[in-house]
Protein backbone atom coordinates (compact mmCIF):
# COMPACT_ATOMS: atom_id res chain seq x y z
CA UNK A 1 0.00 0.00 0.00
CA UNK A 2 1.62 3.40 -1.12
CA UNK A 3 2.05 5.87 1.41
CA UNK A 4 -0.36 8.39 2.56
CA UNK A 5 0.23 11.99 1.09
CA UNK A 6 -0.78 14.73 2.96
CA UNK A 7 -2.67 18.24 2.52
CA UNK A 8 -1.36 21.03 4.01
CA UNK A 9 -3.74 23.17 6.69
CA UNK A 10 -3.49 26.23 4.40
CA UNK A 11 -4.13 24.29 0.85
CA UNK A 12 -7.03 22.36 2.46
CA UNK A 13 -9.01 25.72 3.92
CA UNK A 14 -8.31 27.58 0.50
CA UNK A 15 -9.76 24.24 -1.63
CA UNK A 16 -12.76 24.63 1.33
CA UNK A 17 -12.92 28.16 0.58
CA UNK A 18 -13.64 28.12 -3.29
CA UNK A 19 -16.90 25.79 -2.87
CA UNK A 20 -19.44 28.50 -3.40
CA UNK A 21 -23.04 27.68 -2.38
CA UNK A 22 -25.70 29.88 -3.32
CA UNK A 23 -27.84 31.85 -0.74
CA UNK A 24 -30.72 29.79 -2.44
CA UNK A 25 -29.26 26.12 -2.72
CA UNK A 26 -29.11 27.13 1.64
CA UNK A 27 -32.90 28.58 1.53
CA UNK A 28 -33.91 25.26 -0.15
CA UNK A 29 -32.00 22.77 2.25
CA UNK A 30 -33.65 24.90 5.13
CA UNK A 31 -37.05 24.40 3.16
CA UNK A 32 -36.49 21.09 2.83
CA UNK A 33 -35.97 20.64 6.55
CA UNK A 34 -38.80 22.27 7.97
CA UNK A 35 -41.17 20.76 5.71
CA UNK A 36 -39.71 16.69 6.28
CA UNK A 37 -39.72 17.45 9.79
CA UNK A 38 -43.48 19.14 9.97
CA UNK A 39 -43.11 22.53 11.19
CA UNK A 40 -45.64 24.45 9.74
CA UNK A 41 -45.42 27.68 11.04
CA UNK A 42 -42.01 27.96 10.67
CA UNK A 43 -42.17 26.68 7.15
CA UNK A 44 -44.98 29.30 6.52
CA UNK A 45 -42.98 32.00 7.54
CA UNK A 46 -39.47 31.23 6.02
CA UNK A 47 -41.35 30.85 2.87
CA UNK A 48 -42.43 34.55 2.54
CA UNK A 49 -39.34 35.71 4.32
CA UNK A 50 -37.36 33.89 1.79
CA UNK A 51 -39.67 34.42 -0.98
CA UNK A 52 -39.63 30.37 -1.93
CA UNK A 53 -42.44 28.41 -3.11
CA UNK A 54 -43.05 25.15 -0.59
CA UNK A 55 -42.64 21.84 -2.28
CA UNK A 56 -46.02 21.09 -0.94
CA UNK A 57 -49.37 22.47 0.13
CA UNK A 58 -48.89 23.87 4.21
CA UNK A 59 -52.19 22.10 4.85
CA UNK A 60 -50.42 18.82 4.47
CA UNK A 61 -47.81 19.63 6.83
CA UNK A 62 -50.06 19.81 9.46
CA UNK A 63 -52.06 16.59 8.35
CA UNK A 64 -48.83 14.57 8.49
CA UNK A 65 -48.28 15.66 12.48
CA UNK A 66 -51.93 15.31 13.52
CA UNK A 67 -51.34 11.80 11.87
CA UNK A 68 -47.70 11.28 13.55
CA UNK A 69 -49.46 12.56 17.15
CA UNK A 70 -52.51 9.71 16.68
CA UNK A 71 -49.80 7.04 16.72
CA UNK A 72 -47.49 8.32 19.00
CA UNK A 73 -50.22 8.63 21.38
CA UNK A 74 -51.76 4.82 20.04
CA UNK A 75 -54.88 6.00 18.45
CA UNK A 76 -54.22 4.05 15.44
CA UNK A 77 -57.95 4.28 14.04
CA UNK A 78 -57.99 7.77 14.32
CA UNK A 79 -54.34 7.92 12.40
CA UNK A 80 -55.92 5.62 9.95
CA UNK A 81 -58.96 7.46 9.19
CA UNK A 82 -56.40 10.84 8.79
CA UNK A 83 -54.35 9.23 6.22
CA UNK A 84 -57.53 8.14 4.13
CA UNK A 85 -58.83 11.44 4.22
CA UNK A 86 -55.28 12.93 3.24
CA UNK A 87 -55.16 10.00 0.33
CA UNK A 88 -57.21 6.70 0.49
CA UNK A 89 -54.43 4.92 -2.59
CA UNK A 90 -51.69 5.16 0.16
CA UNK A 91 -53.20 2.90 2.26
CA UNK A 92 -54.71 0.93 -0.70
CA UNK A 93 -52.04 0.41 -3.04
CA UNK A 94 -49.42 0.12 0.36
CA UNK A 95 -50.27 -3.54 1.69
CA UNK A 96 -46.76 -3.68 4.03
CA UNK A 97 -47.75 -0.18 5.51
CA UNK A 98 -51.25 -1.19 5.84
CA UNK A 99 -50.36 -4.25 7.40
CA UNK A 100 -48.04 -2.28 10.21
CA UNK A 101 -50.81 0.08 10.96
CA UNK A 102 -53.25 -3.14 12.18
CA UNK A 103 -50.13 -4.63 13.75
CA UNK A 104 -49.90 -1.58 15.74
CA UNK A 105 -53.32 -1.63 16.58
CA UNK A 106 -53.12 -4.95 18.22
CA UNK A 107 -49.80 -3.90 19.92
CA UNK A 108 -52.43 -1.27 21.76
CA UNK A 109 -55.34 -3.80 22.50
CA UNK A 110 -52.58 -5.70 24.15
CA UNK A 111 -51.07 -2.45 25.92
CA UNK A 112 -54.46 -1.91 27.04
CA UNK A 113 -55.20 -5.05 28.65
CA UNK A 114 -58.25 -5.96 25.88
CA UNK A 115 -57.25 -9.41 25.33
CA UNK A 116 -60.31 -11.00 23.98
CA UNK A 117 -60.54 -7.97 21.42
CA UNK A 118 -57.25 -8.33 20.61
CA UNK A 119 -57.40 -12.55 19.69
CA UNK A 120 -60.59 -11.27 17.29
CA UNK A 121 -58.66 -8.78 15.56
CA UNK A 122 -55.49 -11.12 14.65
CA UNK A 123 -57.82 -13.87 13.94
CA UNK A 124 -60.00 -11.67 11.51
CA UNK A 125 -57.23 -8.93 10.47
CA UNK A 126 -54.19 -9.82 10.19
CA UNK A 127 -54.08 -14.01 10.03
CA UNK A 128 -55.43 -13.79 6.80
CA UNK A 129 -52.57 -11.14 5.79
CA UNK A 130 -49.99 -13.39 7.62
CA UNK A 131 -50.98 -16.14 5.52
CA UNK A 132 -49.99 -14.21 2.35
CA UNK A 133 -46.63 -13.64 3.20
CA UNK A 134 -43.95 -14.93 5.51
CA UNK A 135 -42.90 -11.42 6.37
CA UNK A 136 -46.37 -10.52 7.76
CA UNK A 137 -46.80 -13.90 9.55
CA UNK A 138 -43.66 -13.65 11.57
CA UNK A 139 -44.42 -10.66 12.79
CA UNK A 140 -47.97 -11.77 13.50
CA UNK A 141 -46.40 -14.29 15.45
CA UNK A 142 -43.91 -12.23 17.48
CA UNK A 143 -46.71 -9.45 18.54
CA UNK A 144 -49.02 -12.55 19.44
CA UNK A 145 -45.93 -13.33 21.54
CA UNK A 146 -46.84 -10.90 24.04
CA UNK A 147 -49.64 -12.86 25.20
CA UNK A 148 -47.49 -15.31 26.51
CA UNK A 149 -46.01 -12.98 29.32
CA UNK A 150 -48.28 -11.69 32.31
CA UNK A 151 -45.95 -8.08 32.25
CA UNK A 152 -43.43 -6.47 28.93
CA UNK A 153 -40.78 -7.00 31.40
CA UNK A 154 -40.49 -10.66 31.38
CA UNK A 155 -40.54 -10.60 27.67
CA UNK A 156 -37.25 -10.96 25.65
CA UNK A 157 -35.86 -7.91 24.23
CA UNK A 158 -37.60 -9.07 20.63
CA UNK A 159 -40.86 -8.95 21.81
CA UNK A 160 -40.83 -6.38 24.97
CA UNK A 161 -39.37 -3.88 22.05
CA UNK A 162 -43.16 -3.69 20.75
CA UNK A 163 -44.80 -2.21 23.46
CA UNK A 164 -41.79 0.34 23.89
CA UNK A 165 -42.24 4.04 22.87
CA UNK A 166 -39.47 3.53 19.46
CA UNK A 167 -42.27 0.72 18.19
CA UNK A 168 -44.75 3.94 17.95
CA UNK A 169 -42.45 6.05 16.44
CA UNK A 170 -41.33 3.31 13.86
CA UNK A 171 -44.78 3.44 12.75
CA UNK A 172 -45.51 6.89 12.38
CA UNK A 173 -42.17 7.51 10.41
CA UNK A 174 -43.11 4.28 8.17
CA UNK A 175 -46.67 6.48 7.45
CA UNK A 176 -44.74 9.91 7.66
CA UNK A 177 -42.58 8.41 4.56
CA UNK A 178 -45.44 7.33 2.44
CA UNK A 179 -47.48 10.27 2.96
CA UNK A 180 -44.20 12.31 1.53
CA UNK A 181 -43.45 9.83 -0.98
CA UNK A 182 -47.08 10.06 -2.45
CA UNK A 183 -46.59 14.19 -2.43
CA UNK A 184 -43.67 13.25 -4.83
CA UNK A 185 -41.71 14.57 -1.60
CA UNK A 186 -38.26 13.14 -0.67
CA UNK A 187 -38.74 11.61 2.92
CA UNK A 188 -35.05 12.09 3.95
CA UNK A 189 -33.70 15.52 5.00
CA UNK A 190 -31.49 16.52 2.57
CA UNK A 191 -28.93 18.06 5.51
CA UNK A 192 -29.11 14.41 6.44
CA UNK A 193 -28.22 12.96 3.24
CA UNK A 194 -25.67 15.62 2.90
CA UNK A 195 -23.33 14.86 6.37
CA UNK A 196 -23.25 11.25 5.20
CA UNK A 197 -21.74 11.80 2.05
CA UNK A 198 -19.13 13.69 3.86
CA UNK A 199 -18.73 11.29 6.20
CA UNK A 200 -18.15 8.68 3.56
CA UNK A 201 -16.19 11.47 1.62
CA UNK A 202 -13.98 11.89 4.56
CA UNK A 203 -13.40 7.79 5.32
CA UNK A 204 -12.16 7.42 1.78
CA UNK A 205 -9.75 10.23 1.43
CA UNK A 206 -8.86 9.28 4.91
CA UNK A 207 -7.19 6.30 2.95
CA UNK A 208 -5.31 8.25 0.98
CA UNK A 209 -4.16 11.10 2.72
CA UNK A 210 -3.08 13.07 5.77
CA UNK A 211 -5.41 16.17 6.06
CA UNK A 212 -7.51 17.88 8.63
CA UNK A 213 -11.12 16.62 9.47
CA UNK A 214 -14.39 19.01 9.31
CA UNK A 215 -15.89 19.76 12.62
CA UNK A 216 -19.00 20.02 11.85
CA UNK A 217 -20.59 20.32 15.06
CA UNK A 218 -18.38 23.22 16.46
CA UNK A 219 -19.48 24.83 12.82
CA UNK A 220 -16.18 24.58 10.68
CA UNK A 221 -17.93 23.58 7.89
CA UNK A 222 -20.21 26.30 7.75
CA UNK A 223 -17.35 28.28 8.47
CA UNK A 224 -15.80 27.17 5.29
CA UNK A 225 -18.31 28.11 2.81
CA UNK A 226 -19.39 31.05 1.79
CA UNK A 227 -22.91 32.43 1.41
Amino acid sequence: MPPKSSIRAEEWDRRLHDVQITKNDLNRLIMDYLVIEGYKSAAEEFSQEANLAPPVDFESIESRMDIREALQRGDVEDAIIRVNDLNPEILDTNPALYFRLQQQKLIELIRLGRISEALEFAQEELAPRGEESPEFLSELERTMSLLAFEASAAAPAGISELLSPAQRMKTAGEVNAAILESLSQGNEVKLVGLLKLLCWGEMLLEERAEFRKLNVVEGSLVDSVHV
